[in-house]
């Protein structure tokens, strides 16, 4: 007896773990990725009609961040001369979010160009642990998209 998509039960096994999930900076993968983040805002203003205070979209803002396991430098120097040189590098970044154990063959990638760093860490420890550094960035929506998205 064949069901109907409302009909499916989705076990736990079939819900996402990050576990998989890969990013790829300027088209090199990072291995050491901890954890990743990228999100559109939307930049609104009030609008009153009658009594209501409505909104509207005036704007959109993308924002987020890598946060790496540090095992090489991932050419922060280069970053930070350009910065020291007056110039403002822009970078792509793509994120893939895939599980082997969710639905067979469902995969979300995302990609996104003209992304610029708000900071870069230089240095950073704590005795005892891991070393992470975190990257946060900003971008321009529009050069955004979804190469690869579940149905």
């Amino acid at each position: 007896m064949a069901r109907d998509a409302e009909d499916v039960i989705y076990r736990g096994r079939r819900r996402w773990n990050g576990n998989h999930g890969r990013v790829w900076w300027d088209g090199e993968l990072l291995f050491e990725i901890s954890k990743f983040e990228c999100k559109v805002t939307a930049q609104r203003e009030d609008v009153i009609i009658g009594n209501s205070v409505d909104s509207k979209v005036v704007g959109l803002k993308g924002e987020g961040s890598i946060t790496i396991k540090s095992v090489i430098n991932r050419n922060i120097n280069a970053y930070l001369e350009e910065w020291k040189n007056g110039h403002d590098p822009r970078a792509t970044i793509v994120g893939l979010l895939e599980d082997p154990d969710a639905v067979e063959g469902q995969v979300e990638r995302c990609s996104i160009d003209n992304v610029w760093f708000n900071e870069l860490t230089l240095m950073s420890f704590e005795k005892g642990n891991v070393v992470t550094k975190e990257f946060p960035f900003g971008f321009t929506p529009e050069d955004s998209k979804f190469i690869e998205d579940i149905e």
